[in-house]
């Protein structure tokens, strides 16, 4: 197709051309999301002058006449966060990769909407007489709330020029080049996305936990218990198991108790920020004693490095007992909060990590309620997702990038995306 308003630099005098292409797209989601390709339609038009002289150097534009990608309903995605680059093939008489860059100038984009991508530019010297073709290539989605992720899109099939310069020799620029900046893509980001959470581990030892007697022993190790987790995420419902150990202190009447998963078995696949992740669990009272204890870690202080083992913080709480006898306590409800969502792992099957010998305390835990320091509510949360990629006839592919930064990572995901085997 002929027509539209295409930009020339030095050569204002001749016709623009924009001509559109289609061609089928492979996208690769952010390594976090640990999602496979996804095959999608990309359309774009290319507008350019129709004719100029060697010398000059022109302005190129792409058009998104449709991305292959559309939000899905997740997430609603704020204005001027999407940002588009990519590489536009020269050919035929003088042979360029074309850098292409969009401004982050996109609308706010609801729910199971489609994308809305920026216009792309770039600049050509040119050096040789003749016909000079433009085919569009590669290209990357950059979404930069909360955290930057990026998703590269690549042609799975020979695109076709989407137009065509006829450049004549006679040199001198035919005219004064509009100063515009020359763009630079985008380096390719991982997001962050993510943040300590406990890891997926394999079985723990058999064997009865440990007993708290009275007399003068003030220190109580627990048993190692492999606990399989029903995690529900904001991407989907997911099944795992991590290994974890409840030890407690005795203090007066009560109990300080510290709760450990046993080992990282995922190094970060992107850069995580500082405070960015809180986990906290309702450990589950039994025998005598019923109710929960809730306990929590400390957010990370410091950021973790893609390529850095995940650590997983201890979980502290104190538990006042409410009954006279011999109190069991187990691994319970496992809460994520991260970036505004929350993720909740719940146990399929309970396991007894510690059995301590407790006397009733005024406000003790017994009868319900947590007896700690905080509230042990276990919620889920939508507010985080992946925009997906393809068309309507793929399904659900999704591919954009991780808008809702750690989710995928966080919460549920580490055990989500891990194999099952736990490393010492």
């Amino acid at each position: 197709m002929l027509g539209g308003a295409g930009i020339l630099l030095g050569v204002a005098a001749v016709p623009a051309q924009a001509a559109e292409v289609s061609y089928k797209t492979e996208c690769i989601p952010p390594a976090i999301s640990g999602l496979p390709a996804v095959q999608g339609t990309t359309k774009v038009e290319i507008t350019a002058p129709a004719e100029a002289k060697v010398g000059d150097e022109v302005t190129i534009t792409w058009k998104f006449t449709q991305a292959a990608s559309k939000n899905p309903d997740v997430l609603d995605l704020d204005a001027n966060t999407v940002k588009p680059t990519g590489t536009l093939k020269a050919g035929g008489a003088q042979t360029a990769d074309i850098a292409m860059e969009g401004p982050r100038t996109n609308p706010a984009i609801p729910k199971n909407s489609d994308m809305k991508l920026s216009d792309m530019t770039g600049r050509l010297k040119l050096t040789a007489a003749g016909d000079v073709t433009l085919t569009p290539d590669a290209y990357n989605i950059n979404v930069s709330k909360p955290i930057s992720t990026d998703t590269k899109c690549t042609p799975k099939e020979a695109v076709n020029p989407s137009a065509t310069i006829k450049v004549t020799s006679g040199g001198g620029s035919g005219g004064t080049p509009t100063p515009t900046p020359t763009p630079t893509p985008t380096p390719t980001s991982t997001s962050p996305s993510g943040s300590a959470t406990p890891s997926p581990s394999g079985s723990g030892t058999d064997g009865g936990a440990d007993t708290g007697g009275s007399g003068g022993q003030t220190d109580f190790t627990g048993k190692e218990v492999s606990v399989p987790y029903a995690c529900k995420t904001p991407i989907g419902d997911k099944n795992a198991t991590s290994a974890v150990q409840i030890n407690a202190r005795k203090s007066g009447g009560s109990f300080d108790l510290t709760v450990q998963f046993k080992a990282s078995v995922m190094d970060s696949p992107a850069d995580i920020p500082a405070d960015s992740v809180k986990p906290s669990m309702e450990v589950v009272l039994g025998g005598a004693d019923k109710g929960t204890v809730h306990v929590e870690g400390p957010t990370n202080s410091a950021p973790i490095k893609s390529g850095d083992p995940i650590a997983i913080p201890d979980l502290k709480g104190t538990y006042k007992p409410g009954a006279t006898g011999s109190s069991t306590l187990s691994p319970g409800v496992l809460t994520v909060m991260a970036l505004g969502t929350t993720t909740t792992c719940t146990p399929t099957k309970s396991e007894v990590s510690l059995t301590l010998d407790t006397s009733e305390q005024a406000s003790g835990a017994s009868g319900g309620g947590s007896s700690g320091s905080g509230s042990g509510s276990a919620g889920t949360s939508s507010s985080g997702g992946l925009a997906e990629t393809g068309s309507d006839s793929h399904g659900a592919l999704k591919a954009l990038g991780l808008v809702a930064g750690t989710v995928v990572l966080l919460g549920g995901a580490v055990f989500t995306f891990m194999p099952g085997r736990r490393t010492r």
